[in-house]
């Protein structure tokens, strides 16, 4: 695959490029640290995955971080799973994310907005204060360095305070989102064992009110090991009892105190979204993330502190804690908490114009939804202050980029990104120095040696091929929480390739760099030997108006054939005829691949979803080949369980 011959879409001009922190960033570590001078990012990524303990010593010093202890090196183990990062080293995540309250205390941290009212500013200086006030009431209730504290919260100040007092103790934090029920919840708390539990009564999503108390009361009796529940009253209610008040517990002028840890102690646990079993209970720890995200968000965002990032998240998304690191660079964060299509499907674009966004942020399901609806964001509100608009939870479509182009702004710098809950940021994605080609990702992460191999283990450039990193990242695992021998995080990333990182996509590496997502490798169609990802699919088939969403699978069968049905949720007024049947096939043979025209189309209610809004492709693989649901899903771990149902009766059908 080449596009090298092609227009960009984008083309970031001299003055752009020469102002953008990741060219001063190599300038200065050609000088400091024998990166190369010329050549720009194609030679400094060479270089920084060739020479990867100079590299990571340059953005420490770069974005100077504080050691309060020194390292005795870089990296003094490169094994995968194992390696070990700055050893040696002590320093606080917290500390790090409240360094601008010390110049710039009057100036915006936080911008919260909800679907009730304007976005509301809380200073540097307030935050600091909170934080200081909650970490030493942690301290009080007894929660030590290692201690797991969780939160049950929207998307709102009083979490990330929550988050930031956590780690200034040096416990380790772990949140759901509000919408998640209470078994998905105490599925993923009752891994860890909380010591304290931060909740709200309820919240408000789509114009309504959604109480939450009983859901509360319920994690509260299932976790024993509890020794505090704070009470945050969203909608307005006194603290349960044996609660405490939130305002109680963050109404002190204290001075923060940041516990000084090494570099791999724990941070948070995120959870993957764990189809089968439960979920995975991933830790990472304060060092990795705190200069894995500098890197990500300092250099290849281009955020500092005249930004305001604001990215449509949940707490129950790894995207939450990678838009509370924007902290890191100074930047202000804009929180919303509420529906992302509410009043309308233009509402993301609407806090955007609010807030002052400069980097916004969402999934490629909203910009496709946005397209559908005929939003026009570019006339209709003011988004002039917008440099970037990113997407991620799935590949953007071709047709995402050239809407964004077209209806928000031509000289609009598209970053679609690519990464994972497992190492809470990108592999591949943004560059602000680099152009932007339709449908492809500009480059991999620096530090991050990204390559695509065949099923042999040899590189690909231009093919499909499986995505494996094959030098360590600072912000991968450093275990997975009761996993005591690795065994599970071994069979996740090392099983297929031993030493390499391999990830679960299909992706092609283009000639001149560029990095296409294809959609996972373990649902990906391969009819007669010809390879294609789920995304292809979905991305050919949802332009037509009547599909507003649909899920393929290709099913290997016992007598060596091939099974691969679509199932099409229809637009609102639609009817699956055979005149609509023969458009989608036809629509698939010639933009993608005869070979990959489906052997049914099936009309479903809706597409089933993980709690993160990924298409269920595997589960759902694994009930039409006759796996019992219980064995084929977590159930906990999915948006509608009754839309399984379906493909449990149809496997019955097929099979009898």
């Amino acid at each position: 695959m080449t596009s090298a011959h092609t227009e960009p879409l984008w083309q970031p001009d001299d003055a752009h490029i020469a102002a953008a922190a990741v060219t001063r960033f190599q300038a200065w570590a050609a000088e400091h640290h024998g990166a190369p001078a010329a050549g720009g990012y194609p030679a400094l990524h060479r270089w920084s995955v060739e020479d990867l303990e100079s590299f990571w010593r340059a953005v420490a010093e770069w974005f100077d971080v504080r050691f309060s202890t020194p390292y005795e090196r870089v990296l003094g183990d490169r094994s995968m799973p194992g390696a070990q990062w700055f050893p040696g080293a002590t320093l606080n995540y917290a500390e790090h994310a409240l360094r601008a309250a010390i110049e710039r205390p009057h100036d915006t941290a936080l911008l919260h907005v909800d679907e009730t009212h304007e976005p509301r500013p809380v200073t540097w200086a307030e935050l600091r204060r909170q934080v200081g006030s909650l970490a030493a009431e942690l301290r009080a209730l007894g929660v030590r360095p290692g201690d797991r504290v969780s939160g049950y919260l929207p998307n709102i100040p009083e979490a990330v305070v929550a988050l930031l007092a956590t780690a200034a103790v040096g416990a380790v934090w772990t949140s759901c989102a509000p919408d998640f029920g209470a078994r998905s919840v105490l599925d993923r708390f009752q891994q860890v064992e909380p010591v304290v539990l931060f909740t709200v009564d309820g919240y408000r999503y789509g114009g309504k009110e959604h109480d939450r108390r009983e859901t509360v009361a319920e994690l509260r009796a299932e976790l024993p090991t509890l020794r505090a529940v704070v009470h945050i009253p969203v909608l307005g209610t006194e603290p349960p009892e044996g609660a405490l008040a939130w305002s109680a517990l963050t109404a002190a002028d204290t001075e923060p105190t940041f516990e000084q840890v090494p570099f791999d102690h724990p941070l948070w646990v995120l959870y993957s979204s764990g189809t089968t079993g439960l979920p995975k209970a991933i830790v990472q720890s304060q060092g990795g993330i705190l200069i894995e995200h500098l890197k990500q968000l300092g250099l290849h965002c281009d955020l500092g502190p005249e930004d305001v990032f604001f990215w449509y998240t949940s707490t129950g998304w790894m995207m939450w804690n990678f838009l509370v690191s924007g902290l890191l660079t100074g930047t202000t964060v804009v929180l919303y908490d509420g529906s992302p299509g509410y009043p309308d499907t233009g509402a993301q674009w609407r806090v955007a114009e609010r807030t002052g966004a400069t980097l916004y942020g969402t999934s490629a399901a909203y910009v496709m939804a946005c397209a559908k609806a005929d939003v026009h964001p570019g006339r209709d509100f003011d988004l002039s202050a917008i440099n970037c608009v990113a997407t991620t939870g799935s590949p953007l479509p071709p047709d995402g980029f050239r809407w964004l182009h077209d209806e928000v702004r031509a000289d609009l710098w598209i970053a679609s990104v690519s990464g994972g809950t497992d190492v809470c940021s990108c592999f591949a994605g943004a560059v602000p120095t680099l152009p932007v080609h339709i449908g492809e990702l500009q480059a991999a992460g620096l530090g991050t040696d990204l390559q695509s191999w065949d099923q042999s283990g040899k590189p690909l450039i231009g093919e499909v091929g499986e995505l494996v990193v094959t030098n360590p990242m600072p912000s991968m695992p450093i275990r997975f929480w009761n996993d005591p021998d690795g065994s599970r995080y071994r069979d996740s990333y090392f099983e297929m390739f031993p030493g390499v990182w391999r990830h679960g996509d299909w992706i092609t590496i283009t000639d001149h760099g560029s990095v296409v997502i294809h959609g996972r490798s373990d649902s990906t169609l391969n009819r007669q030997g010809v390879r294609m990802g789920s995304a292809d699919i979905y991305e050919a088939v949802e332009r037509l108006p009547e599909i507003r969403e649909s899920l393929v699978i290709g099913l290997e069968e016992p007598d060596g054939g091939y099974w691969m049905p679509l199932f099409v949720h229809l637009a609102d007024g639609a009817t699956l005829d055979e005149a609509l049947i023969a458009r989608i096939k036809q629509t698939i043979r010639t933009e993608l691949s005869p070979r990959h025209v489906p052997d049914e189309i099936i009309e479903i209610p809706a597409v089933p979803h993980t709690l993160t809004g990924k298409r269920l492709e595997v589960p759902v693989k694994r009930l039409l080949q006759g796996t019992p649901l219980t064995k084929a899903v977590n159930p906990g771990s999915v948006d509608n369980l009754d839309l399984l149902h379906f493909y449990e009766a149809l496997s019955h059908n097929r099979n009898n």
